[in-house]
């Protein structure tokens, strides 16, 4: 089905400066004012505020245009979730990745118990269309009770130690975090990740890609997707 087509009338810059700036502040962890100075250096002049106002509006659109990876049977869940503190109230982001690294969703809640672990694992049901073939988590017991009551066939594995794949696609949020100084609020963290892990995913390279050469093809192939899906062609 052919996507329609993103419109970028009325903006007086081009498609190709919107669709760099938001690339830059969602790929790299930039605050909007160096994304601001960036720009400045190649004589873009463009406010700060411009580029938020850019991400988002045309992050989901970019998003939802990105090819998304087919799900498999022998697809292994890993789980995981990490605090977020928002105006001084915990939040909590839960997150899974696939055996390759690769984000398959993200919701925030605000509570770390059997019922935000089962609206995860429903979420993901719907996305993927498929129970995978194993899900790991580590030792919180929530989660075993949600896969107990949507997907009691699945294999669980639950233990620390195997879920440092999981554990550790927190790092790039937290670096993150720390260039943004926190979150205002619960929905700006959902949009924020939502935009940023699917532009992560389609450009860091997969486990399976070792070499040199490999990743320079991949990232190669990542930004003239970019480019062709934010329709930001030369």
């Amino acid at each position: 089905m052919k996507q329609p087509r993103i419109s970028y009338k009325n903006y007086r810059f081009p498609p190709q400066i919107i669709a760099h700036s938001v690339w830059l502040y969602f790929r790299f962890p930039l605050s909007l004012r160096l994304v601001e100075e960036m720009l400045l250096e190649r004589g873009i002049v463009v406010s700060y505020e411009t580029i938020r106002r850019w991400g988002k509006k045309f992050g989901p659109h970019y998003t939802h245009r990105l090819h998304r990876k087919q799900p498999g049977r022998d697809d292994i869940w890993r789980l995981d979730e990490m605090v977020i503190s928002i105006n001084g109230r915990k939040h909590w982001l839960w997150r899974a990745v696939d055996q390759d690294g690769y984000v398959l969703d993200e919701i925030v809640q605000s509570r770390r118990n059997t019922k935000a672990a089962r609206r995860l694992l429903k979420r993901l049901l719907r996305k993927q269309g498929m129970a995978p073939k194993r899900m790991i988590t580590d030792k919180l017991r929530s989660y075993g009770a949600a896969r107990r009551q949507l997907m009691a066939h699945v294999e669980h594995r639950s233990h620390k130690g195997l879920n440092n794949r999981a554990e550790n696609s927190h790092v790039p949020l937290r670096k993150r975090e720390r260039v943004m100084q926190g979150f205002r609020s619960p929905g700006s963290l959902q949009h924020f990740v939502s935009i940023f892990s699917a532009v992560r995913n389609l450009f860091v390279p997969p486990r399976t890609s070792q070499s040199a050469f490999q990743i320079h093809l991949h990232r190669l192939g990542a930004m003239a997707e970019w480019k062709t899906m934010t329709e930001a062609l030369a």
